[in-house]
């Protein structure tokens, strides 16, 4: 079965062609680069990991719950839909939010090689060049394990929202290098993270924590490229210049908050666009979700120099403002200790298991050692005793 069978609205054109422009560059400076970016850049070949060998694909996913997610954090609960709900419909809508979800992640993915690609393309400096290309081989690895994910244990895709779909492709026709940087790195990255990070830190599955810890330990580096390789560039820019990109920024940032609910979902049961737009307004779940999905987004924006009156009036109206304060450096260390603590966790058990084995099979042939000589002795005493009875009879 093909992806395209999956699809639960299939996608328009199989194939989504964004015209490329701007310049490829090339550099003939060999040895000159950043200390940090180079070393970030030995760091992204150290951990470089294989999807099918580092995540357990034989762990069992219920599709129909495959997040375990409780029922007060689906859009429908409490409304009159609800009530008329099956439990058998309540798996299902379960099963399609966790592929809208995890679909919008794939689609993402996909967006970040090609933009990680196109940075390698575009990027002026070597060393830049060097960290992005590891990069690019990162994101392959994400989009096969949501891929596997998907199409193994949820059945079911989703096509790319409209309007992620919209800035990414803002993200990728413009011609300046920093863009993709701008675009993907920081936005759309930014987005990912924290709705990554609120699942893997409330599912009790164990196969999408492992999924989506693994895969936000390498972020943890792209996040740290995109501020490096942007926070020297925009100490270069032109006020004018950089108001371009805070526009840039603020039009994203209302973007993502207000068109990003998931109401194809409530669609796909039945329920009006308007509706399903109100029942989605109304959920706390989303409230909750887009006051963290700026956690990642608004200090890395402050961080790169991107801070104008207007983009800070956005942000008070947004009411993620005191974002800003956060840091950066703590979340993604966390982010990969939590990583290195499930390697760990797994080791550990793994570890434990093999010792149980070994010692079953050190006390099943101490049993059968002990066994052995009781048998040995039967064994001598039955001619024995058959040559006696032989002579009484005889």
């Amino acid at each position: 079965m093909s992806t395209h069978d999956r699809y639960v609205n299939a996608p328009e054109t199989p194939l989504w062609q964004i015209p490329a422009s701007g310049a490829a560059r090339f550099s003939w400076e060999y040895e000159d680069g950043r200390e940090r970016l180079l070393a970030l850049y030995q760091k992204g070949k150290d951990k470089q990991w294989d999807g099918s060998k580092r995540i357990d694909w034989d762990l069992e996913v219920d599709p129909y719950d495959p997040l375990g997610t409780p029922d007060e954090a689906l859009n429908l609960y409490g409304t009159r839909h609800w009530a008329k709900m099956t439990e058998k419909d309540k798996g299902e809508l379960r099963r399609h939010y966790t592929s809208w979800q995890f679909s919008q992640f794939l689609h993402g993915e996909q967006g970040a090689m090609v933009c990680a690609a196109r940075i390698v393309e575009s990027v002026p400096d070597l060393d830049a060049k060097f960290y992005s290309a590891t990069q690019t081989m990162d994101e392959a690895r994400h989009a096969e394990v949501y891929s596997r994910f998907l199409h193994d244990k949820v059945g079911m895709l989703y096509p790319i929202n409209d309007n992620l779909a919209g800035l990414l492709g803002d993200t990728l026709r413009d011609s300046r290098w920093d863009m993709p940087y701008l675009g993907m790195q920081v936005l759309i990255e930014g987005l990912a993270l924290a709705a990554f990070g609120m699942i893997r830190d409330t599912t009790d599955k164990p196969l999408p924590k492992q999924i989506l810890a693994y895969v936000m330990q390498d972020e943890a580096r792209h996040v740290a490229f995109g501020r490096m390789a942007l926070r020297d560039y925009y100490k270069q820019l032109t006020d004018a210049e950089l108001r371009e990109r805070e526009e840039f920024v603020i039009e994203g940032c209302y973007l993502m908050r207000d068109r990003l609910r998931g109401v194809e979902v409530l669609e796909n049961f039945g329920i009006p666009l308007k509706e399903a737009e109100e029942i989605s307004e109304q959920s706390e779940f989303l409230a909750l979700f887009r006051k963290l999905l700026f956690s990642r987004i608004v200090p890395c924006v402050k961080d790169i120099g991107l801070w104008g009156e207007r983009l800070q009036r956005a942000y008070l109206d947004m009411g993620v403002f005191e974002m800003g304060d956060a840091s950066l450096d703590l979340l993604m260390s966390q982010d990969e200790e939590i990583a290195e603590r499930l390697d760990r966790e797994r080791f550990d058990v793994e570890e434990q298991a093999r010792v149980t084995e070994v010692a079953e099979a050190i006390a099943q042939g101490a049993a059968e050692t002990a066994e052995a000589p009781g048998e040995a002795g039967q064994s001598a005493d039955a001619p024995a005793g058959e040559a006696a009875e032989g002579t009484g009879r005889g």
